[in-house]
């Protein structure tokens, strides 16, 4: 008797947590539902990358990939293009406020525009975790770091209970910044990953890592605002990201002092793609050297 107790507790706990409160136009998507799916793909992308992936080729070369990569990061970029297409036009630029917007929940065409924004967001997030796949299969080791793994195993998480439970309003503002700045990353991964022909257009990269910090500023600026507005989206959510702008525009600007502050100008400038630029969004990631089969790894 009281295990069947014990059983329908638990099951009447899993139920609120995860059919009640979420969102009922959402939460039948697939991935959505549940969040074990979500959680076993994560933890088979670390087992990977972290255990087999570098037992696996130990005693094998590093697989070059280039057009692997060329064709993976081309289609990061139109993903990135579409997202932030749509966050602006379905939303930002013509429906939303820029100081504080709750979460429609109802069925017509621009909530449910943005609530499916929100669903190919989580998608391309999961996409991401083949960036850290292709260091270990290159045999680029030093590449994944504790922020490159934190980054990609959080951001799926965030992005996936966006959509169950809160699929548009305030929060996709980090969404729409972030996927700018992918545009930008992974258009210079894809040339760095064409060959060494395309290295000296490649002059901008310390640049990204600017851009990145940019984004953390605004999107701590752009959540701030909830502290003293309230238009219905819940509060509560500024107590993970601001502490994270703050957290990650930190590391960044760490990066960006060790990697350009004492470089001399000509060592800076012949110097080719390698790390940081990511957010992950909530979100982002530093620019890591996931492009090309024959750039330098300790640079960026």
């Amino acid at each position: 008797m009281a295990s069947t107790t014990n059983a329908t507790t638990s099951s009447n706990y899993w139920d609120f947590l995860f059919t009640e409160l979420a969102d009922p136009r959402t939460n039948h998507w697939p991935l959505i539902s549940s969040p074990v799916p979500g959680l076993t793909i994560i933890a088979s992308y670390l087992y990977f990358v972290l255990n087999f992936g570098p037992k696996y080729m130990a005693n094998r070369k590093p697989f070059q990939m280039q057009k692997t990569l060329v064709v993976y990061n081309f289609i990061q970029v139109l993903v990135s293009i579409y997202l932030f297409a749509e966050g602006l036009d379905g939303a930002w630029l013509r429906h939303y406020s820029w100081r504080c917007q709750p979460v429609d929940f109802n069925d017509n065409p621009v909530a449910m525009r943005v609530a499916r924004g929100c669903y190919v967001y989580f998608l391309a997030k999961i996409s991401e975790l083949l960036d850290t796949v292709f260091f270990t299969l290159r045999k680029k080791d030093n590449q994944i770091t504790f922020l490159h793994l934190y980054h990609h195993t959080v951001m799926p998480m965030i992005s996936w209970g966006a959509t169950k439970y809160y699929p548009g309003g305030h929060g996709t503002f980090i969404g729409v910044i972030n996927s700018f700045v992918h545009i930008v990353m992974y258009t210079y991964y894809m040339m760095a990953a064409m060959g060494p022909q395309y290295q000296k257009y490649l002059w901008w990269k310390k640049y990204i890592t600017n851009l990145q910090m940019v984004q953390f500023g605004m999107a701590f600026a752009h959540s701030a605002q909830l502290l003293w507005t309230d238009c219905g989206y819940p509060r509560w959510s500024v107590f993970f990201t601001l502490p994270n702008a703050i957290f990650f525009y930190m590391l960044f600007n760490d990066f960006y002092k060790k990697s350009y502050g004492s470089k001399k100008p000509a060592a800076a400038a012949g110097a080719v793609a390698a790390t940081p630029v990511t957010a992950t969004d909530a979100t982002v990631k530093p620019i890591e050297n996931n492009n090309s089969p024959k750039v330098a790894s300790k640079e960026l």
